[in-house]
Parts: C-alpha cells; structure tokens; sequence
C-alpha cells in the first residue's frame, strides 16, 4: 500500500519544471524531497501537492489538506497508544451540517 502525504514545493529543482523540492513539518521534523512533477505539471512555489514515493500525483487544496492532515495525526495517535475518537474526523462526526464533509 502506498500513502500519500501533502507536501509543500519550496523551490524548483529543473528549469522545466518537471521536478521540484517539496516539503512538509513531521514530528517537529522537516522533510524535505525531490518530487517528479511530470503527472501534474509545473506548480508555483507554495503549492501543496499529494506526493508518494517521489511522484507527485494531484494538487491539493486547503480543505482537502486539513482532512488528510486529520486522518494523519489521527493515525500517529493511534500507533502512539493515544487515539481519541473525540479529537478526530470531526467532519464525519459532527452534529453541526455545516462541519460535515459532502460527499
């Protein structure tokens, strides 16, 4: 199984744009990698991109990202011996309409 993670381009690592230097805050740890960009194209630096090994495959936007970034920190809990139910995926379990997700 692959899991893609939402990354950050920061600079460009061709003059064509097929790769670029993304990154994203882990852990109180900054990852930083190469990335193809061939599937998605040249994005301008400040992007955020859905990237799994190496291969940048969709740009993301802001409210995607959150929901990913959720799921991420619910599954870090989890592994950590500490997941709350009540903490995570609030936008499937809220009584408010207006927190849940549409599908």
């Amino acid at each position: 199984m692959c899991l893609s993670l939402p990354m950050q381009v920061v600079a460009q690592a061709d003059d064509n744009g097929h790769f670029a230097i993304v990154e994203r805050h882990e852990h109180g740890t900054l990852r930083r990698e190469r990335a193809n960009m061939m599937l998605i194209g040249p994005q301008a630096v400040g992007t955020w991109v859905l990237v799994a090994l190496g291969l940048a495959r969709e740009v993301v936007a802001d409210g995607e990202r959150a929901l990913i970034e959720d799921a991420l920190a619910a599954l870090a809990a989890e592994l950590a011996g500490d997941y709350d139910p009540a903490l995570h995926f609030t936008d499937l379990t809220s009584r408010d309409p207006a927190r849940r997700r549409e599908t």
